[in-house]
């Protein structure tokens, strides 16, 4: 399937588009040296290379829709809108966390924003996208709820399960599958005997195409014709978004299960640079102006690390908080 040609967005929306990609860029850099410095511990997922998919997908979507993540989420969170402090705070173990402080990494969840997680569970946040998107359908809302997975999450049941209610139902879903070719350190081609998601997604009675994950144009338009068709009660649809994370699964992982020429080609498709490109020969970005984004980026980052930092930590006394229950 394709999308319709559409109006090409302007040069401050493309600019924008590049400053997102470049904010969650250097986010995750800046979460890096944190980890190793200890202010964040625990299980910690990067979406180095896959900038796109977060500010396409969430840049096409209405404050009304709701959004379900996975556990690589920073990049989807930010570009939804949670404040960075917060993300940062929750990170940190505050309470002043997004999830005061209890989620981590994993778990950044904004209920206001209608970001329903953050996920640890591989495939674990697709059920909840079809519960939501069912309600709305229920109550006969015009909304979407995008759900965003991996690759590997495709080997899971509920995957299956969710995929087939959701056309069963006709359900005002996108599933949007970020393949980004391993699902940790098992590359696609060994763990599924058919690589192309699209084509299996299709066997379900959806909607379903690849997009070019590392073209933030690309993934915009397409995620808005999804958002479109089942706004419009065209039943589901999926969104094989095929890209790649430039860096290792977790922060534990070695990374020795990939090519380093691999890696190296996939570099050369950078999202960032390959619109900055674009900017650059239509003249809106030059590298004074690079420097510039740059340097008030850092400056929001350190800003945001500073703030989340002095947050408190929770007391001893209340750690059982929503986890017992208390005596009636």
């Amino acid at each position: 399937m394709t999308t319709p040609s559409s109006p090409p967005p302007d040069g401050k929306h493309r600019l924008e588009l590049f400053t997102e990609m470049l904010r969650i860029r250097r986010f995750e850099e800046r979460c890096v040296r944190l980890y190793g410095a200890e202010q964040i511990r625990g299980f910690m997922h990067l979406c180095v290379g896959e900038e796109a998919v977060a500010v396409g997908v969430l840049g096409a979507l209405d404050g009304e829709d709701a959004v379900v993540s996975t556990y690589r989420e920073h990049g989807h969170a930010l570009a939804r809108g949670v404040p960075m402090v917060e993300v940062l705070a929750e990170m940190f173990g505050r309470t002043t966390g997004c999830s005061a402080g209890r989620g981590g990494s994993m778990h950044l969840f904004d209920a206001e924003r209608r970001f329903y997680g953050g996920n640890a569970i591989v495939a674990g946040g697709i059920p909840i996208a079809v519960g939501l998107a069912l309600a709305d359908a229920i109550r006969g809302r015009a909304r979407t709820t995008a759900c965003l997975f991996g690759d590997g999450a495709a080997a899971e049941g509920e995957f299956h399960e969710s995929l087939n209610l959701a056309a069963l139902w006709r359900l005002p879903i996108v599933f949007c599958c970020e393949n980004n070719q391993y699902a940790m350190g098992t590359p696609l081609r060994r763990s599924h005997a058919q690589t192309d998601l699209a084509l299996r997604a299709a066997s379900y009675g959806l909607r379903a195409w690849p997009v070019d994950g590392m073209d933030v144009d690309a993934v915009r338009d397409a995620t808005r014709l999804a958002s479109d068709t089942v706004r419009g009660g065209g039943g589901p649809c999926f969104l094989e978004l095929r890209t790649y994370r430039f860096r290792a699964h977790s922060m534990y992982d070695a990374d020795r299960y990939r090519d380093k020429a691999e890696i190296a080609a996939w570099r050369e498709r950078d999202p960032i640079e390959l619109l900055a490109g674009v900017l650059g020969r239509d003249g809106l970005l030059d590298d004074a102006r690079r420097t510039e984004i740059e340097a008030e980026l850092d400056a929001e980052i350190e800003r945001a690390v500073e703030a989340a930092d002095a947050g408190p930590v929770e007391q001893v006394e209340t750690l059982t908080r929503f986890v017992t229950s208390e005596p009636s």
